[in-house]
């Protein structure tokens, strides 16, 4: 059991021992996540909603024209996202990967970084194929493109620029 010491009446902090209110213990006093840990469940959050609304005719036009796969698909999330099946199958999985990531304060951070990586990756590849070709069997379009190089920074940004600091007692509270 750690002691504290009282200096002149008032209460000093054990040593060893990160304070409630000190930069090192970057959690939300609601959750008692870390940020990087509340930016992986909300950006899983977001991809689980996409990849449901995928699926919703009205809110994806041309829902009719919704093929398993590839570039012959016609519908379009929002009006303006090429999406499949499969598209809506990785959001939704991508998704439930965050959510499951954001338990603990190193897994989130690999979700953040590695999908940002992935998304940036996926950027490159929607830039270089041609966009009627079997290749592009996800499928995406000049609109998927743009939105994966926004996903792909944001992300990465997320996992390296939010506090790395954590504490024992902020991962062993979960």
């Amino acid at each position: 059991m750690l002691a504290a010491t009282a200096t002149c009446g008032r209460w000093q902090q054990p040593t060893g021992v990160p304070h409630l209110a000190s930069p090192s213990f970057e959690t939300t006093r609601s959750t008692g996540r870390t940020s990087v840990q509340s930016a992986a469940f909300a950006v899983g959050v977001v991809f689980l909603l996409f990849g449901i609304l995928g699926f919703v005719p009205g809110v994806t036009s041309q829902y009719d024209q919704m093929a398993l796969a590839g570039h012959h698909s016609g519908a379009m999330l929002l009006g303006m996202f090429q999406v499949s099946i499969l598209h809506n199958l990785v959001h939704l999985l991508f998704g439930v990967a965050g959510l499951m990531m954001a338990r603990t304060y190193s897994a989130a951070r690999s979700f953040l970084i590695g999908g940002g990586i992935i998304y940036l990756i996926l950027w490159l590849y929607g830039l270089v194929i041609n966009p009627g070709s079997a290749t592009n069997f996800i499928p995406i379009n000049n609109a998927d493109d743009w939105l994966h190089f926004a996903l792909g920074v944001v992300m990465l940004g997320l996992g390296m620029i939010l506090p790395r600091k954590h504490s024992a007692h902020a991962l062993d509270a979960r």
